[in-house]
């Protein structure tokens, strides 16, 4: 089953300083399960050295008490696993551990380095040899092959070889290490424990395990958090932060603090804006779960038109299901949607989702709803027309797959077969996200790091 979404990209979690330190890094994956649900693993350090659990599947499905209570040590590193790149196979899933001059060493990674095929051919051509198909293994190589004796300047020199992002998190024997890349395209959050720290890629993780929240690691940053306490240092050139907007509009979760902003608030605002920019005369508002949900909120109050859960999502339909031998109408969507036909029928119905990929999903879902008796159907978008592939860190279509980078609105609106058609205009974007400069390259084209024009497809680089 393919719905017309783009997919999460990875989650990171480490914990320095307690015993129970496997098992916090599994709770934080647990809750950072929404950023990837290929595959997982946690890498723990006893001091002496590191050993690893790794699977395929869901955080909870691969990791039992047992395996939980084998990963002995007061320091722990994990992985949420999303395929932006390479196949999906157990020798690609995360972290990633090696053991180089400077001793045992695995590496959590979560973004997309762009210069990844590159690196790695001149990697092979001096000898090197990959285990997997992942961009995050280059780094490993760079720093195991930088002839740097001090770890710290070989991570910094060999980062500075790629572009791309990177949220990262590399575990030694006695450290542990948070880099963020200039841009600070990736979250990374900065988290005390009663005995100790902990890295996260939102703060959904501290909740849950009672942690306080710190700050988040900066754009260009790197913390080492030793027995020593934690250092922070600035290696890399100063850059105006570019931070992914699509974190807001649909990959954190709403009650995650990221980028200094509530997820839940910005979504509630872009709603609003929506309902003051794409009015529609109506009787209901129904969101397109789940993302969409809170911006349908903002939506309604601002218009003053009730909401109404007209679509209902079906929350345990796994990856893989056996599709019936006979054809049944819309039966993609269906597996996961469904509308409620006497909310529905008979009304004017404002539909609001968070994007529009391919547009395919979005046709079966108008379809669908007229079937259930919808008089009109009004269709709003809390962004901009996606015109182009992201480079940095999530798994989209090619921009020829992407129908805004061929289709203006009003034909997107013929497609979809909706009665009206709105989007969130771009210039709003980043008002709703708080202020400050954001990375919208999948709106505009305009990508930071390199020379992309967006025309191609999006290259296989990623964690």
């Amino acid at each position: 089953m393919i719905l017309d979404k783009f997919h999460e990209e990875c989650g990171v979690a480490g914990v320095f300083g307690c015993k129970e330190a496997a098992n916090l890094v599994y709770l934080s994956l647990y809750s950072l399960q929404h950023r990837g649900q290929e595959g997982a693993g946690i890498a723990v350090s006893d001091r002496d050295k590191i050993r690893y659990e790794k699977g395929q599947g869901l955080v909870a499905d691969i990791f039992s008490a047992d395996k939980i209570d084998a990963l002995e040590g007061d320091m722990a590193i994990g992985h949420n696993r999303y395929s932006t790149a390479g196949e999906s196979h157990i020798r690609n899933i995360q972290p990633f551990c090696v053991e180089i001059n400077a001793g045992p060493v695995a590496i959590a990674h979560n973004g997309n380095i762009v210069n990844a095929d590159e690196v790695k051919k001149q990697l092979v051509k001096n000898g090197a040899i990959f285990n997997s198909s992942s961009d995050s293994e280059v780094i490993v190589h760079l720093i195991a092959k930088s002839g740097i004796e001090n770890l710290i300047d070989s991570i910094t020199a060999s980062l500075k070889k790629l572009q791309g992002a990177y949220s990262l998190l590399i575990m030694t024997k006695d450290r542990l290490i948070g880099v963020r890349d200039p841009l600070g395209v990736r979250p990374l959050i900065l988290g005390k424990l009663v005995n100790g720290y902990i890295l996260v890629s939102e703060t959904v993780a501290l909740d849950l395990i009672g942690a306080e929240f710190i700050r988040e690691i900066e754009p260009g940053e790197m913390v080492i958090i030793s027995d020593k306490g934690i250092e922070s240092l600035h290696p890399f050139e100063k850059k105006t932060p570019k931070p992914c907007v699509f974190e807001h509009i649909y990959f954190a979760r709403p009650d995650s603090m990221i980028f200094g902003e509530n997820v839940y608030d910005v979504r509630k605002r872009m709603g609003r804006m929506l309902a003051i920019q794409q009015p529609a005369e109506a009787d209901i508002v129904v969101p397109v779960p789940d993302s969409g949900i809170i911006a349908t909120m903002g939506y309604s109050e601002q218009s003053g038109i009730p909401l109404e859960m007209g679509l209902i999502r079906n929350h345990y339909v796994g990856r893989t299901f056996i599709e019936p031998s006979q054809s049944i109408r819309h039966f993609g969507v269906k597996i996961k949607l469904n509308p409620v036909k006497s909310v529905i029928n008979g009304k004017r119905v404002i539909v609001v989702d968070d994007s529009i990929v391919r547009g395919t999903t979005s046709r079966k879902i108008v379809k669908m709803l007229r079937e259930a008796g919808a008089r009109e159907i009004h269709f709003r978008v809390c962004s901009p027309p996606t015109k182009f592939p992201c480079f940095y860190g999530i798994d989209t279509p090619t921009r020829k797959e992407l129908i805004a980078s061929s289709h203006n609105i009003e034909e997107i609106r013929k497609f979809i077969t909706a009665d009206t058609l709105g989007y969130l205009d771009i210039n709003c974007l980043e008002e709703c996200a708080g202020g400050g400069e954001f990375c919208k390259a999948c709106f505009n084209g305009d990508y930071p790091m390199m020379s992309l024009d967006g025309g191609g497809d999006n290259p296989k680089s990623g964690c």
